[in-house]
């Protein structure tokens, strides 16, 4: 089978991601590997040409390198892509070849930004398919048991020191398809593989990042037809997390795989059987009017005693220049301005790490003339309707600036979760009560 032509999509950030298109089958397909990739070298292992031309039997295929790995754009260790960003790549790609809406696979990690594009980009998500993945920790901190800890551990150790190497493909190999250490030019391979793939530092990144993000918020405001796949003894991600990561997402599907593999460098066929099956007869989601979005309010503190002291024509400029000011960053970060009430703003973004940006980016602009707000950030299911926002996260957003102090970004922990890899620090902002909200709510202040 003839490699496919690797193409490159300039993001509106001026990153180049690499893809490739295979295949003319009715249904647009995406394939996002794990944290290591390539898409060119991808090829050059037999078995993953049969799997991948298989896949392209019957779907028009598309592989692509996130930032950072393979043929894509390298990033620093120390600006790692959140979220929101990979997911903005991946719409990128799907605007250069056309896809209106398109079926997303992801293995491993690959799962994670499938499932942030699929819930906010709904209209886009034809289906979703998940394999061997961890959701991230969150509400499955009890599965992080001693021996999964030390075994994360001592994988960050040896990436570091011992990356491509055939000590590492050794031990990685040895462990999650233990039958391909007998197969000398499949190690060759491998080895060539990976260090086509990452470099040493952006591997320990790349791991350390899909360790402290989780998609658990994520799963319930799924809408698309969606398939998990996992093998029932693999040695490296728990069948406990596919199970419940299938009972948190509306309407999926379970299917467990026999075998004790982890990579998808061997025995593809019943992976393929399975998502062929899912797919032939798949409808088209219909349009929704549920989707997931992270809302930012603003207020001005103190603006009842800075009126009295300014007098009304000065509080009335003020008012303009927070207005202008906050318009601005609004429209620097992607923010949508969905109601301006009185001296506060309510706008929502596609990403949480740019809210938490434009919040901090209005606080500092608005206090160079004078004025002080307060931000809550949250990401949460919301229910449009043209150009209204609603919903009880809505309620919970406004609840949480409003426990905020003058200068003072304050997010849910669903923010925090989501933004791993963003350069965001919080602190600690206690359990609250929200008015009007059920339950207790863990928040966080933007420290940076």
């Amino acid at each position: 089978m003839d490699i496919p032509e690797t193409r490159y999509v300039k993001t509106s950030g001026g990153v180049h991601i690499a893809y490739q298109v295979l295949g003319d089958g009715p249904i647009d397909l995406v394939y996002l590997p794990g944290y290591a990739s390539n898409v060119q070298w991808l090829w050059e292992l037999p078995a993953n040409a049969r799997f991948l031309g298989r896949l392209a039997e019957f779907s028009r295929l598309i592989v692509m390198d996130r930032r950072g790995t393979g043929l894509s754009d390298r990033f620093s260790p120390e600006d790692l892509p959140p979220l929101e960003v990979l997911a903005a790549d991946l719409l990128a790609v799907l605007d250069e070849v056309g896809s209106d809406t398109a079926v997303l696979f992801g293995s491993e990690d690959g799962g994670f930004t499938c499932a942030m594009f699929a819930a906010t980009q709904p209209t886009r998500t034809r289906a979703l398919i998940f394999y061997g993945s961890d959701p991230g920790l969150g509400k499955s901190d009890h599965w992080l048991t001693a021996e999964r800890q030390a075994w994360r551990d001592e994988l960050l150790r040896r990436a570091d020191e011992e990356w491509g190497t055939r000590i590492w493909t050794e031990w990685d190999i040895g462990t999650c398809n233990p039958r391909l250490l007998a197969d000398s030019a499949f190690m060759d391979w491998y080895g060539s593989f990976l260090r086509f793939s990452a470099s040493p530092a952006a591997a320990v990144a790349l791991l350390k990042l899909s360790y402290d993000t989780s998609v658990w918020d994520v799963f319930p405001a799924l809408q698309a037809p969606t398939l998990v796949l996992h093998r029932t003894d693999d040695p490296l991600e728990p069948i406990e997390n596919a199970r419940a990561a299938a009972a948190a997402i509306p309407g999926a599907r379970l299917v467990e795989l026999p075998g004790a593999l982890h990579y998808l460098f061997e025995d593809t066929d019943p992976i393929v059987d399975e998502i062929e099956e899912f797919l032939t007869g798949a409808r088209r989601p219909p349009a929704s009017d549920r989707v997931l979005a992270t809302m930012l309010f603003t207020d001005i503190v103190g603006s009842t005693q800075k009126a009295a002291d300014v007098g009304d024509e000065a509080w009335k400029r003020l008012l303009m220049q927070h207005r202008e000011r906050t318009r601005r960053q609004l429209a620097l970060h992607r923010g949508i301005e969905r109601d301006t009430a009185g001296d506060g703003f309510f706008a929502t973004f596609d990403g949480p790490a740019r809210a938490v940006h434009c919040a901090l980016a209005i606080a500092t602009a608005v206090r160079e003339v004078g004025l002080e707000v307060r931000a809550g950030v949250h990401t949460g299911e919301v229910e449009m309707a043209g150009d209204e926002v609603a919903g009880l996260s809505v309620h919970t957003g406004a609840r949480i600036a409003s426990l905020a102090g003058p200068s003072e970004v304050l997010v849910s922990s669903t923010v925090k979760d989501l933004t791993a890899g963003s350069g965001l620090t919080f602190e600690d902002a206690g359990e609250h009560e929200l008015k009007g909200v059920p339950d207790r709510w863990h928040l966080y202040q933007v420290v940076s």
